[in-house]
């Protein structure tokens, strides 16, 4: 065990040349990060998961309550004691073939048999109330942590001047505002990657886990090898947008249509501004080319560098999903649906009543109601609820 931790700390691959883990330790007259200070995350990680527990339960639900956030959930499909079988036992998501046995079974058309698919998934879906509150735990959290970031950053000279990031490295001692702000971002997006599994799942669940990975092994990595400075820079400039994003998100549930819409297009340029601008005009420079001129190259710095840019690839995809969820709304007059959202729709929905295989019901397939849903269908939209 010795010995694999002796290759994991190697000072050549996280230091810089003549530097070791002794020259910086902490002394009484300088701290310096220390990996160990990490630990520290994890049972506080815990803590913010039940302080948003009881922020839901009993701050954000009465405030949800009080703008009258609708309380029930999607709705239910009728009872179907096969399909219930069906759906518990075999699949969520009957193929073709299968659709076709049921629709013989039970003399329903398979278009029927589809949406009580479809409402039942969106059974086990959270109601508009558990959205609320979630978005409004995260609008608090990213106000707080952004409104800290930016009274701690102002008085630093990094903020003005990215190369003051590398004046001094390795030697620069870590200021308890500076270890605070990291050690709660990190305990935050780790109570996410654990929590993220209970939460409203959407269909980037996938990016958005990787995102958190990312997230948490930047903040890790750039604490270990005391590369904080442009640490803090980089999370103050990712919270930004995230605080208009769940001001929109709560408004839209609220159904305040106008100001839910002003919310979202000032996301996205809060977004696209921050993400595809200053990130690589000024994080990703100083990074790239700033440090290497201030600190020559050191393999722990190519680790920490394919980080950020794996972070800006994840900014250009959900740009792409922004932008175009943008474009809607402003054609349409309104932010539409999210592409990603919990919460499967259909103008079929609207029918309840399962329909037989007549010659009668399929003229009215066909006809008005069968016209309505394609309409449905053309007109549904993008809206990011997740960044």
């Amino acid at each position: 065990m010795a010995g694999i931790l002796a290759w994991f700390w190697n000072e050549r691959f996280w230091l810089p040349h003549n530097v070791t883990w002794a020259d910086l330790q902490s002394t009484e007259e300088a701290a310096f990060p220390q990996a160990e200070d990490l630990y520290l995350a994890f049972p506080l990680a815990f803590c913010i998961f039940m302080i948003r527990l009881l922020f839901e339960r009993f701050i954000a639900k009465p405030c949800a309550l009080g703008l009258k956030v609708q309380a029930n959930g999607p709705q239910k499909a009728q009872p179907n004691a096969i399909l219930e079988k069906v759906f518990t036992a075999i699949t969520k998501h009957p193929d073709e073939k299968r659709l076709e046995g049921l629709s013989k079974q039970l003399d329903w058309d398979v278009r029927s048999i589809q949406r009580w698919f479809r409402q039942r998934r969106n059974q086990e879906k959270p109601s508009t109330l558990t959205k609320f509150c979630e978005s409004m735990w995260r609008f608090t959290f990213y106000l707080y942590i952004f409104t800290y970031g930016v009274r701690f950053l102002k008085k630093t000279p990094w903020l003005w001047n990215t190369r003051q990031c590398w004046n001094g490295y390795p030697y620069q001692p870590l200021m308890p505002d500076l270890h605070y702000y990291y050690i709660v971002e990190l305990s935050f997006y780790w109570s996410l990657m654990f929590s993220q599994f209970i939460d409203i799942k959407r269909k980037d669940f996938g990016i958005m886990f990787t995102h958190h990975i990312v997230t948490v092994s930047l903040i890790t990595f750039s604490y270990v090898t005391n590369l904080a400075r442009v640490g803090t820079l980089t999370l103050c400039l990712h919270d930004a947008a995230d605080v208009v994003l769940e001001a929109a998100k709560m408004a839209n549930y609220c159904k305040c249509q106008k100001l839910s819409d002003l919310l979202f297009l000032t996301f996205a340029i809060v977004f696209i501004v921050s993400r595809l601008g200053i990130y690589p005009l000024w994080i990703l420079n100083t990074t790239l080319f700033e440090q290497y001129e201030a600190l020559g190259n050191f393999p722990a710095l190519w680790v920490f560098n394919a980080l950020l840019v794996i972070l800006q690839i994840l900014h250009c995809f959900w740009s792409y999903l922004i932008i175009k969820a943008a474009y809607k709304a402003i054609s349409k007059g309104k932010v539409a649906k999210d592409d990603r959202s919990d919460i499967e729709s259909s103008s079929d929905e609207e029918e309840t009543v399962p329909r037989s295989k007549t010659p009668h019901s399929t003229i009215s397939t066909n006809g008005t109601s069968g016209a309505n849903g394609t309409n449905g269908y053309l007109t549904g939209g993008t809206c990011s609820e997740e960044h």
